[in-house]
């Protein structure tokens, strides 16, 4: 059984809607897709029409940007209540966060004589549930000033580069519990992918487990093989899932075919078994896996 927890759609900032990411996960051979779009599920009921066409099974969840210490992360979200109101409320506000942070970004590039519009990043960012970071390296492509995302996140848009411009993040801590209170679960997205472990080591581990948080996105193509043992061990040693995925975003990334990394089936069942509790123990409504 192949599974690919961690893909992204046109509802955030993937290049395939969600019906064509599920048949492209078909034809990859994938038994299992977690769609996890950014902040939103927008894209879920598409995708599950999909999947029972497809034949594939579809895990429904999203990527919620959080901060930590100071430090942004994202948290994978599995099954959880969409309509929960806490959960709708902090993912409205981390969307209008977003949203509102594409005038400011364009407004730096503009500054550096970069020739983008805020009309631009709207236009290719299309049905999103939020224009974003990626979606203004789109329109920078489109206007033949970078090649790809890569080059223009490496040249304007990374932390530290001209065109970057901080937004809101919910707390990871109140987002842990807020999942947990609409019946999903939770698991830490490439932890160690964008730079050093920091905080993040065993013992923050073990006290964001103890908060609520069940698993660690261990095998991901952000992270080096020896991060990758070394992030399976912790989970292991702390009794937390330990999942791997793609981080798929169709063109909007290299090397991030689907199934490039995959969640072993027994880790699989274990985050399902967690996520059946936690609906129980938050007496709402949560969606099924789509088989």
């Amino acid at each position: 059984m192949r599974i690919d927890l961690h893909t992204h759609s046109l509802a955030s900032d993937g290049t395939q809607t969600p019906a064509e990411l599920v048949e492209a996960a078909a034809r990859a051979g994938l038994d299992v897709l977690g769609l996890t779009d950014h902040d939103t599920a927008d894209g879920w009921t598409e995708a599950a029409r999909a999947a029972e066409t497809a034949g594939i099974s579809l895990v429904r969840g999203m990527e919620i940007s959080t901060r930590h210490e100071g430090r942004g992360v994202h948290l994978l979200a599995y099954l959880p209540d969409p309509a929960y109101p806490p959960l709708v409320e902090r993912l409205a506000l981390i969307l209008d966060g977003r949203n509102a942070r594409v005038p400011a970004i364009v407004e730096r590039l503009q500054d550096q004589g970069v020739d983008v519009t805020e009309a631009d990043v709207r236009r290719v960012a299309g049905a999103s549930a939020a224009a974003g970071r990626p979606h203004v390296a789109d329109a920078l492509v489109e206007r033949g000033v970078v090649a790809d995302r890569r080059e223009a996140f490496d040249r304007f848009l990374s932390p530290g580069r001209a065109g970057h411009v901080h937004r809101y993040a919910a707390e990871l801590v109140t987002m842990i519990a807020t999942v947990r209170d609409a019946g999903g679960v939770t698991v830490m997205a490439h932890p160690w992918g964008r730079a050093a472990p920091g905080t993040l080591d065993e013992a923050a581990f073990a006290g964001l487990a103890e908060l609520g948080l069940s698993g660690i996105e261990a095998d991901h193509r952000d992270h080096t093989a020896e991060q990758r043992a070394e992030l399976r061990e912790i989970a292991t040693n702390l009794g937390m899932v330990v999942t791997g995925s793609s981080d798929h975003h169709g063109l909007g990334k290299v090397d991030h075919d689907l199934g490039c990394f995959t969640t072993a089936p027994d880790q699989y069942a274990r985050l399902l078994e967690l996520a059946a509790a936690a609906a129980v123990r938050s007496g709402r409504t949560t969606p099924e896996v789509v088989a």
